[in-house]
């Protein structure tokens, strides 16, 4: 991978940074809550776990090292909170670590203290399950799948694909924008710039559009992932021979998509019938051929930034044609989790990543980088102070 320009500091959960902290201190405590809630057949013992975890995050204690399951992430993760202690001076806390870490490691503690890796049974699964069944995934979808030539589609689909991201079952404050578009939302978009490198890579190559594989580093479960499958089927019948769908390697961030995930979105298409039953026979189809893959792995649940990716993940992302980076805290994640002057260059940040990368998120925190001028997000400071945060806006960023 290239250099990049040195990265401010990481985001901390203390009080330097008042979304993340609210974040530990009663976002992810009332998430674990509800986890406890929506599975009211938990064991005592494996709700009495999750109680502890919630105190534990609500009130700030230390992070002490426990014994995790021994399972293919727990060396990573003690090597992960080893780097946070020498980061903080001593044992860190819930309320004075990188947030990145803390919240990410949260997530696995949750996972831990529900015995997912013995169960299989995905803790947020009930939420996961009322969003597919609802009406309004369906409709986003059908209106998503209206006929039109190939570039009129792909760049059709990728705006869709960004506004899906606002259904993000641990927010609240996103999730009730729905997906109702308005030009002014989207602060950045580099789709020309997008289709201008398809291009120029299909006639390097001499194939339609290109000849290597596209990735898509998915985020949310429901109705972004419906849109991650709709871009996926354009990806295969316009752009690349073949597409890998980067998921989870287990349940996180409450709506985080992983294989289970990918397999009842595809049954439930099935039922659906018309556009949507097609478009799932298709991807079926690709799958069953290879041209489709769901592949999961651990790095995706870690709190490494994108610059530490494993080498067989880096190895594949640089022959890749195009690398499609999701949602807001795999953004988080590609940027460092820190406060770039918000006029700093997307393509000179990313510029550690081989491939051509295009990110779409919309803000649900504090990082953002790339707009167009100061001015703007002076602008937007005053008119709406809750910008970077609130779910409503959107980016389309790309780098060649």
């Amino acid at each position: 991978m290239k250099r990049q320009p040195k990265p401010p500091p990481p985001i901390r959960t203390d009080s330097s940074n008042a979304f993340a902290n609210n974040t530990m201190r009663a976002r992810l405590p009332a998430i674990i809550d509800e986890t406890i809630a929506l599975n009211p057949d938990y064991a005592p013992p494996l709700q009495a776990r999750l109680r502890q975890l919630r105190d534990e995050i609500a009130a700030g204690t230390l992070i002490d090292q426990i014994d995790l399951a021994p399972t293919g992430d727990r060396d990573a993760w003690e090597a992960a909170l080893q780097r946070q202690w020498a980061i903080v001076g001593g044992t860190p806390g819930w309320h004075n670590a990188e947030w990145f870490f803390a919240e990410t490691y949260a997530y696995r503690r949750l996972i831990e203290a529900t015995r997912w890796h013995e169960s299989g049974r995905d803790p947020f699964l009930p939420k996961k399950l009322e969003e597919l069944h609802g009406a309004a995934l369906w409709r986003f979808l059908e209106e998503a799948l209206a006929p039109g030539e190939a570039e009129e589609e792909l760049r059709r689909l990728v705006e869709l694909d960004l506004w899906a991201n606002r259904i993000d079952l641990s927010y609240a404050a996103s999730l009730e924008r729905g997906t109702e578009i308005h030009a002014e939302d989207l602060l950045v978009d580099d789709r020309d710039a997008l289709i201008r490198s398809l291009r120029g890579t299909a006639a390097e190559s001499g194939a339609l559009w290109g000849g290597q594989p596209s990735y898509i580093v998915a985020d949310n479960a429901g109705s972004e992932l419906a849109l991650d499958l709709a871009l996926s089927d354009c990806l295969l019948r316009h752009v690349a021979p073949s597409v890998v769908l980067c998921l989870k390697a287990h349940p996180t961030f409450v709506s985080d998509a992983t294989p289970a995930d990918v397999w009842l979105m595809l049954d439930e298409m099935g039922r659906r019938g018309g556009a949507i039953a097609a478009l799932g026979g298709r991807l079926r189809a690709a799958w069953t051929a290879g041209r489709l893959r769901f592949l999961p792995h651990p790095y995706w649940n870690s709190s490494l930034f994108l610059w530490d990716l494993p080498a067989n993940l880096a190895a594949q992302f640089q022959d890749a044609q195009l690398v499609v980076i999701k949602g807001d805290a795999n953004y988080r994640r590609s940027v460092g989790d820190c406060l770039w002057p918000v006029d700093t260059p997307f393509s000179q940040v990313l510029s550690y990543l081989d491939a051509p990368a295009l990110c779409l998120r919309t803000l649900k925190s504090d990082p953002v980088l790339g707009l167009p001028s100061l001015e703007l997000a002076a602008r937007l400071d005053q008119c709406e102070p809750a910008w970077r945060v609130n779910g409503k806006r959107g980016l389309i960023q790309f780098k060649p």
